[in-house]
């Protein structure tokens, strides 16, 4: 068995208390009181609205008990370990958050328990509501989706669902991720911290939300439950932790007391009985008598006006919300302007490619352009040179043909040889024929470069045509202009005597309007977007359901939900009749 906590007169001991986002460790002296520590944490965290809260500790038998705060810390039945653990939690839980929660730290804090509540199930919640919490939860943490931020596999590493959600239904880890993301992208432009009190609004209507069950017994020995929270007593069958069967409004109850195991309800109605349950333990009536008294007093106070310091922290608040708000919003300013001058600068890099990529047309275009003109002025050439062989050709002939003339006359005056004249005058024919062959082969092979040339100048000038329309037709536009620039409440004990009676008066002065509550509506009912998307994600997620996986917990808030009960409408039938019905009632349980 630990020991307690063994504190000397001179030895400070260290301490260390968990919130759900920190961990903070001080040195306390021996008579150091539990409000003493406690003041030392919410001063530290910055926290003003320390009505909810409390700190928690395991005491030696390895319960989890509340630090009174008017007794020393080394006084108290805390498990010893160095150093002492301590966890600051909400004790007690507002009716409705969107009213009540003021600081941001509050509404961080109830944020992050309820999350865990949900998350490790002490808290039901059906599949549907979990998923678009768990979208609520994403936007708190990332701010607004991304899709060049946040790319897939972006929540892998997240816990978002129960292990009972994933298992009763047929989709992978990507699937589930890819739902999520659909609805994180839903809340685009919801600051971070309002996607807190929305998770909040939405987790404070399941059935089990802020709810603290009891064992107990009615006077016939019925197993059953006693639920305590901030709008009054609730019962419970021992098979059904959702659906209550009886109620009881703090505004009923003038006085509860306890004598050992015996708890005793005496209502405001003098005609009606007291209302006697019984606890296995007498730690367990203590804690009941704590919470009740806590609760009520919260139940009476938001009743009343606020007091000066609880409207002064709400302007407080106010004005700090818009300052956020204005930050948010300059920043998503300078978002959009470093988006712009990005797809600014993306649209001038494309310009210079297009702009690269003409010069290079260009440059290809006048290089064609230049060997064709080097083309043409080979083939002119050539022409030339043909034309001029033609004429050499001309010449020998012509001079052949004289030669042949003078040697006739020269056979026609001396009429000598005639036979080597003869044989002469043939070889000259010969010589003859073969020049006149040569001369219109030379004809038509200039002819032949003579097209050549004028296909290559036709083709010169279609390439000129080519270029000159190109030139039109690519010039890109001007750069676009520079983008502008902006400035910018000891319950740890079962050692008691057992006569011993702790009681406790609870007043209700001048509280007219007492059961508002009775008339709320649910979120999804105030709220038709978030309806919708419930219903979406209802349809959805029902075609992977696993109906083999189900609990008892699913099938009875399935069959509420068939019988169109919701935690409140289900609060005002079980607060029917006058008290003395619903105390007959619950003892014929």
């Amino acid at each position: 068995i630990p020991e307690t906590c063994d504190f000397t007169h001179t030895d400070s001991v260290n301490v260390r208390v968990t919130t759900m986002d920190a961990e903070l460790e001080f040195a306390v002296q021996p008579s150091t009181t539990g409000k003493q520590l406690f003041d030392q944490v919410v001063k530290t965290i910055g926290l003003r609205e320390i009505w909810y809260f409390g700190l928690q500790y395991m005491d030696t038998k390895g319960y989890t008990t509340w630090l009174r705060l008017d007794k020393k810390v080394s006084s108290q039945d805390v498990k010893k370990d160095n150093p002492l653990q301590f966890k600051f939690r909400a004790k007690f839980f507002p009716e409705d958050v969107s009213e009540e929660l003021i600081q941001e730290i509050t509404q961080k804090l109830f944020f992050l328990q309820v999350k865990e509540g949900i998350l490790s199930d002490e808290v039901y919640c059906p599949p549907e509501t979990a998923v678009l919490l768990a979208s609520y939860a994403v936007q708190s943490k990332y701010g607004d989706y991304s899709k060049e931020i946040h790319r897939p596999g972006y929540l892998a590493s997240e816990r978002l669902l129960t292990q009972r959600v994933l298992e009763q239904h047929k989709l992978s880890k990507e699937q589930w991720e890819e739902r999520i993301q659909v609805w994180h992208e839903e809340h685009n432009g919801m600051m971070k911290e309002d996607a807190m009190l929305e998770y909040l609004k939405i987790a404070q209507d399941l059935e089990m939300y802020g709810l603290n069950y009891f064992d107990i017994k009615n006077k016939k020995g019925t197993d059953l439950w006693l639920g305590v929270d901030a709008l009054g007593l609730n019962i419970y069958e021992r098979d059904d932790k959702l659906t209550p069967k009886i109620g009881f409004p703090w505004s009923e109850i003038r006085n509860i007391s306890f004598n050992d195991k015996k708890f005793i309800i005496k209502p405001i109605d003098k005609k009606s009985p007291d209302f006697v349950f019984y606890a296995p333990r007498l730690r367990i009536n203590k804690r009941i008598l704590q919470l009740c008294m806590g609760n009520h007093e919260l139940y009476m106070r938001r009743r009343k006006p606020d007091t000066i310091e609880v409207q002064q922290m709400r302007a407080q608040a106010k004005e700090e919300k818009q300052q956020r708000a204005q930050l948010d919003n300059e920043k998503k300013r300078r978002e959009a302007i470093e988006r712009e001058k990005e797809q600014i600068e993306l649209e001038r890099q494309q310009l210079m490619l297009r702009l690269y990529q003409f010069e290079e047309k260009t440059r290809k275009a006048e290089k064609d352009l230049l060997e064709q003109q080097q083309r043409a002025m080979a083939l002119e050439q050539e022409r030339w040179r043909a034309e001029e062989e033609a004429k050499r050709l001309e010449r020998e002939r012509q001079e052949a043909l004289m030669e042949k003339e003078a040697l006739a006359r020269h056979a026609e005056s001396q009429q000598k040889g005639q036979e080597e004249l003869a044989a002469e005058l043939a070889a000259q024919s010969a010589k003859i024929s073969l020049l006149e062959e040569s001369r219109k082969r030379k004809e038509e092979e200039a002819n032949a470069w003579q097209l050549k040339a004028c296909e290559a100048k036709e083709d010169l000038r279609k390439t000129r045509e080519e270029l000159q329309m190109a030139i039109r037709q690519d010039t890109p536009p001007p750069p676009p202009p520079p983008p502008p620039m902006y400035d910018h409440l000891d319950d740890n004990s079962d050692s008691e005597e057992n006569n011993s009676t702790h009681s406790a008066e609870l007043p209700m002065d001048g509280i007219n309007d007492h059961r508002k509550e009775e008339d709320r509506q649910t979120e999804a009912m105030k709220n038709e977007r978030v309806q919708k998307q419930l219903e979406a994600l209802t349809s959805e997620l029902a075609h992977a359901r696993d109906e083999s996986k189900r609990n008892e917990l699913d099938f009875l808030h399935a069959n509420n939900v068939l019988q169109g009960r919701d935690k409140y409408k289900t609060l005002k039938q079980i607060r029917q009749g006058n008290t003395k019905q619903r105390i007959d009632e619950f003892e014929a349980l």
